[in-house]
Parts: C-alpha cells; sequence; structure tokens
C-alpha cells in the first residue's frame, strides 16, 4: 500500500500519516483549512521524543484527495461519520481499504453502512495533540489493534514497515469497549477541569468516581454480550503513569471551543445501558456536565 489519504487530518490522523509518510508512502491529508495551508506551505511538522522532523505530504480541505488511494484512514470526529463517508464516497476506488481511527465502539459499523462496503475497526492507543497548525506533537505510544478484514493482513505491513506495532484480533468489539472505558473514566473529568491525567487524578474522589465510571460501564458491556479482556481498573489507573502530561480530546475541544464526541463515550454507555437495564448515573452525570460546558 503506496498511496494512503487520510479523512480527517487532526491529532490521530496526522500522526498515523506522518508516521506512514516518513517510512516512504504517499500520504494526503483531508483537514481543516488552517493546517492544510499551513501544512502546503511548510510540510507537516511531526515533533517526538524531544525532536522535530518536517514530513513532506500532499494537503486538502476536499474530500477528492481520497481519489488514488490504496487505503484510506479515516479518523473525524465521530459525530461526523456517516456525513464526511458520504463526501468522499465518490472517489473511493472499488478496492481501497477502509480503516476508522476514532474513538467510540460504534464508527465502523456505522460507517460501513453509509458507504455499503467493508470497513475495518481499528483500537488507537496513542497520546496526541495538534499543538497549532501543521504541527503535531506526540506524547506516547501508538500501536493499533485492527479487525480482520480483507486488507488486514496488508494494513499491518505499512504500518509496521512504517515502525507502528499493529495487532489483527478476533475480538476488536472487546479492544474497543476496553478503549472506550478508559476513555470513559478520563475523557470527561479531564475536560470539565482542564487538566492533565497526571494532576487529575490528584483530585479529591477523582479516583473513586473513576471506578464508579468503569464498574458501569463493564456492567454495560457484560448486559451487551461483550468480553471486554484485561483489568480494566489496572489499566485505568496506569494511564495517568504512562501519560500524565496528556489531557483529553474532550478537552481540548472544549478548550478550542469545539463540540465533543461524549455522546459517543460516556453517552453511548448511558444510552446502551438504559436499552438493556443497566443503570449509569455517574456516566449520565458526567455526560450532562459536559454538554452543559459545551453550550456554553
Amino acid at each position: 500500500m503506496d498511496r494512503i489519504a487520510v479523512m480527517g487530518a487532526g491529532g490521530v490522523g496526522c500522526y498515523y500519516g506522518a508516521m506512514l509518510a516518513r517510512a516512504g508512502r504517499k500520504v494526503a491529508l483531508v483537514g481543516r483549512a488552517q493546517h492544510v495551508d499551513a501544512v502546503r506551505r511548510s510540510g507537516l511538522r511531526l515533533e517526538m521524543e524531544g525532536s522535530q522532523l518536517t514530513v513532506p505530504v500532499e494537503a486538502s480541505t476536499a474530500p477528492e484527495a481520497v481519489r488514488g488511494a490504496e487505503l484510506v484512514l479515516f479518523s473525524v470526529k465521530s459525530p461526523d461519520t456517516e456525513a464526511a463517508g458520504k463526501a468522499m464516497a465518490p472517489y473511493l476506488g472499488r478496492d481501497t481499504a477502509i480503516l476508522t481511527l476514532q474513538n467510540g465502539v460504534d464508527n465502523a459499523e456505522r460507517l460501513a453502512a453509509a458507504l455499503g462496503r467493508e470497513v475495518i475497526p481499528a483500537v488507537v492507543y496513542v497520546a496526541v495533540e495538534m499543538a497549532g497548525p501543521g504541527h503535531v506533537r506526540h506524547h506516547g505510544r501508538g500501536e493499533l489493534v485492527i479487525g480482520r478484514g480483507k486488507a488486514s493482513k496488508a494494513i499491518a505491513a505499512a504500518f509496521s514497515a512504517a515502525g507502528v506495532k499493529v495487532d489483527i484480533s478476533d475480538n476488536v468489539d472487546g479492544a474497543l469497549w476496553a478503549k472506550l472505558i478508559v476513555n470513559c473514566a478520563y475523557n470527561a473529568i479531564s475536560a470539565i477541569a482542564q487538566l492533565p491525567y497526571g494532576r487529575m487524578v490528584q483530585g479529591d474522589h477523582v479516583p473513586e468516581v473513576m471506578r464508579d465510571v468503569v464498574d458501569e460501564c463493564l456492567a454495560v458491556a457484560k448486559a451487551a454480550g461483550v468480553q471486554v479482556p484485561g483489568d480494566l481498573h489496572a489499566a485505568a489507573r496506569g494511564i495517568a503513569r504512562t501519560m500524565p502530561t496528556q489531557t483529553s480530546s474532550t478537552a481540548q475541544d472544549l478548550a478550542r471551543g469545539r463540540k465533543t464526541e461524549i455522546e459517543h463515550l460516556n453517552g453511548v454507555v448511558v444510552r446502551k445501558g438504559a436499552a438493556l437495564g443497566v443503570p449509569t448515573p455517574v456516566n449520565r452525570t458526567l455526560t450532562a456536565l459536559v454538554k452543559l460546558l459545551e453550550a456554553k
């Protein structure tokens, strides 16, 4: 896979696009005008491990830029999944592979329904942010877990050649839920407090609130028949140690006055819990508070 497009070139999309371009792939970014203009002027700046490098990539605000891509990395915000999918649909090749790099547990299903074709889900484990126009800052990690599909082996090979570890999983739904649960434990609280994870967890009663969030999420997942791997309480506690300087994507969105993905994080747990008869009062409270801040 030599030609790759990134639909939704925010922090996650720019990071993986930069890694692939650095390894010699031809990468086209589709993103916001301020980032596109900066990339066209000066290239994509990648800051990681205490150094900075400039990566040459193509950039456009138009979905037509996915034309000719063998792989599309789909990383728009969850509320925009259907609209962005339909916008790029006319420019996809018959054999173009699509990999979702999004928060939440249902984006691949929603995008596949909008496009009428296979979409491979991915679980993303990376801490990144857009530090400025055309400037992506990497804070840690970077591995992916992807589902099985026709192009999964080729996708894994392309990322491996770029230094990105990829596992192909038979239980990607469980991995998606595991990622969702950790996000639910951190994103809303980090957003409400506007604090990075390391400082956030030092707040009075915050660890107990996070434990309650995880318990509710696990109860909903169990009722939905999803097998969530690992010890999620331990995983949630570990994030503050491995990513102490990271603020959540929800916090970043609020700080920039943008709509958040809270309805596809804690909010989806609330909705699924209601449908399955599982109480989710802590997730409901966090969702309500973030939406109030959004309205401000």
